[in-house]
């Protein structure tokens, strides 16, 4: 049923009846037969015998005594969802076919909606990280800071990231109305806002004073790599004699984006390894001699995490580039999505990942060589398109040798 060599699991049927739906614990509906599938191939027998009798019973009460109507895909991906929740893994998922299109689009980069990198808060609040440079988002008014609190008269409080965002996205030209609450407003803010094909720009890049070349990566998707690369020779070409990478806040992405930007910072060598379950190590090179051949510094904070820390950690284990700032968040794993047939996705934790000199750092982080937490009175102000703060400072300093 996937496309990605994980073991089959292949249900053929038009499912009728709720004590049919609550037999299920793993299925695709199409034309034929409803067939149970039970947990994965090790399971205790008891156990799915169990599951399976209590889910007839429960069924049973569900016919017989729920008021409305059974919307039946509803209750199926409730269940693969549900199945997904059961694992413990904070990052596995079960995505619907829409779900699984607005996620396949978010990582290549390119697509059609606002324009802006939307974030889950701690709190639950679904809240604009930035909205990009002339993006749709932008033109209407958006903000960094906005919390959204409902789309298209849709109350989203409590919804998950992946389910607002495919809210939000949609065909260009059309229209979507964010109700945002925003700091220093007494009342909800609805901002109409027209869909507009977008290019993710993850790589902005500029020259600072001393001839040091500084590049702010946001995200590891399939453009990044292009980007990056395009960044770092245009740097190159005006005199570019040091070089800073800003890592800060960037939760990571693509590991593939973040290796091909690793081939281009370093020589022919090791750039990372992963390990399955079952030991097994597969290793991602450097494929060419093309090389940055000045001092790096990479800033990194507690929200640089995932790819963001597979760079930081080549480049550090290399001896090429000293990390300024925080401790990074700690994501050594790495998650694999299965395509299925019917349009949908799985998503699992499938390998842990290693620097070239074999650290994991899981729930441990990367530790800077010069730490320097963030005076935010140092950030740019209102207005201000871009101000050094006391981090990039910090890297300044390191770079010209203060």
């Amino acid at each position: 049923m996937d496309r990605k060599n994980i073991s089959k699991v292949f249900v053929a049927g038009l499912v009728s009846g709720i004590t049919s739906i609550m037999l299920l614990l793993m299925v695709l509906i199409f034309t034929g037969k409803a067939e149970l599938v039970f947990p994965p191939a090790g399971s205790n027998i008891e156990l799915k015998k169990k599951i399976s009798r209590k889910a007839e019973f429960i069924g049973k009460y569900i016919d017989k005594y729920y008021l409305d109507e059974i919307d039946g895909g509803k209750m199926a991906d409730s269940i693969y969802k549900g199945i997904f929740n059961g694992l413990g893994d904070d990052y596995a998922e079960y995505y619907t076919v829409d779900e699984y299109k607005d996620i396949t689009e978010k990582s290549s980069g390119t697509y059609c909606g606002i324009g802006a990198v939307v974030e889950k808060k701690k709190t639950g609040d679904i809240s604009i990280v930035r909205p990009f440079d002339g993006s749709p988002a932008q033109k209407a008014g958006i903000k960094a800071g906005d919390i959204i609190y409902a789309v298209d008269g849709e109350n989203i409080v409590g919804q998950d990231l992946t389910t607002v965002l495919s809210k939000i996205k949609g065909e260009e030209g059309t229209k979507v109305v964010l109700k945002v609450v925003r700091e220093g407003e007494n009342d909800y803010l609805d901002i109409e806002i027209t869909r507009g094909k977008v290019e993710e720009n993850t790589v902005s890049s500029r020259m600072l004073k001393g001839n040091t070349g500084y590049i702010k990566v946001t995200g590891f998707e399939e453009v990044t790599n292009k980007q990056f690369k395009n960044a770092v020779g245009t740097l190159e070409a005006s005199g570019m004699e040091s070089l800073i990478i800003d890592l800060r806040d960037n939760g990571g992405g693509l590991l593939s984006a973040a290796v091909g930007m690793l081939d281009r910072m370093l020589p022919k060598g090791l750039l990372v390894y992963t390990k399955d379950k079952n030991g097994v190590a597969e290793e991602y090179f450097a494929e060419d001699d093309e090389c940055v051949k000045v001092p790096v510094a990479i800033i990194v904070n507690g929200n640089s995490a995932s790819a963001s820390e597979v760079f930081s950690g080549a480049l550090q284990d290399n001896g090429v580039a000293k990390l300024v700032g925080t401790k990074t968040f700690g994501k050594g794993i790495v998650q694999t999505i299965f395509s299925l047939d019917d349009g949908t996705a799985i998503k699992m934790t499938t390998s842990r990942y290693y620097t070239p000199k074999g650290r994991n750092i899981h729930k441990t982080g990367l530790d800077p060589d010069i730490k320097v937490k963030l005076d935010k009175s140092t950030l740019a102000g209102e207005g201000v398109e871009f101000a050094i703060d006391n981090q990039m400072q910090a890297a300044l300093d390191y770079l010209h040798g203060k």
